[in-house]
């Protein structure tokens, strides 16, 4: 498996950073910290939510399922967001009509933090996935310890036995998994999961460069029984036209909303058409 070379110097870091986390809260410590959330932190349902919404968007009654993206930074991009208020994105997102939240909290790359994911939680209701790049299981208990209600798995960092790993971890859990591929190959590999969470990532890892032929060129091969997620790259209502004309109608969106003074009534304009 070749892991793009941005890509594997982040998996890098990952694994030095949660070496560290071990050191300081033990795995059966995380362990415990993981099995008190059910209590405190009821899971939302984050497939469900996305199910629902597209069932509805299909038939015409609703717009399209929008995982909408808290991102202050990006390794490409730089800062995105100076004014940075996660609470404040939360609840503008909520309102804006989006489904899911995805926080980004990775902080070497993408100046995220666990934080974060708590302040926008407490300050909607949507189901939210946890950005990061999970490599490690003590990652997946430290998301089901910190309110996340999805965790992502980036086909392109791991081997087919970790993805299985993690998988089965945080389905234990009772956390949902999104399963990120960037071709066919990937794609063939995520689809031996269990999870019915299939992103694919327009974004190319290796030069990032954006290109929306990724989702297009592999709708043939998704089964039916997968929700497909388009990730990265919609920056138009002509972008989500096209998209919804193949019958994609899930987009994970960052970087369109991060720039704009209200993300929530981006997110309305964009999927209205404009």
């Amino acid at each position: 498996m070749a892991t793009p070379t941005v890509l594997q110097e982040i998996v890098d870091v990952k694994r030095q950073e949660v070496a560290a986390g071990r050191q300081r809260f033990p795995l059966k410590e995380m362990e415990q910290r993981a099995g008190q959330r059910r209590g405190d932190l009821p899971y939302r349902g984050f497939e469900q939510a996305l199910r629902r919404q597209v069932q509805a968007a299909r038939a015409g009654a609703a717009m399209p399922a929008v995982i909408a993206e808290i991102k202050k930074a990006s390794p490409s991009k730089g800062v995105i967001r100076p004014d940075f208020d996660p609470a404040a994105i939360a609840r503008s997102y909520q309102a804006g009509g989006a489904t899911c939240l995805s926080v980004l909290t990775d902080s070497r790359f993408f100046q995220g933090d666990n934080d974060y994911l708590r302040q926008a939680r407490l300050e909607c209701d949507l189901p939210v996935l946890r950005k990061d790049f999970t490599v490690d299981e003590w990652q997946v208990l430290e998301a089901a310890a910190i309110g996340a209600d999805c965790i992502l798995l980036i086909a392109a960092a791991l081997d087919d036995g970790d993805m299985m790993r993690l998988e089965a971890r945080a389905l234990d859990l009772g956390l949902d998994v999104l399963v990120e591929v960037h071709d066919a190959d990937e794609l063939q590999r995520a689809l031996r999961l269990r999870t019915r969470l299939l992103g694919i990532n327009n974004r190319n890892l290796h030069d990032f460069a954006v290109d929306l032929q990724a989702t297009l060129s592999l709708l043939s091969e998704v089964p039916e029984d997968r929700l497909l997620v388009t990730e990265s790259g919609i920056l138009s209502a002509a972008d989500v036209a096209l998209m919804r004309q193949h019958g994609v109608h899930a987009f994970l969106i960052g970087e369109a909303f991060m720039r704009a003074a209200d993300p929530g009534e981006a997110l309305r304009s964009l999927m209205s058409g404009g």
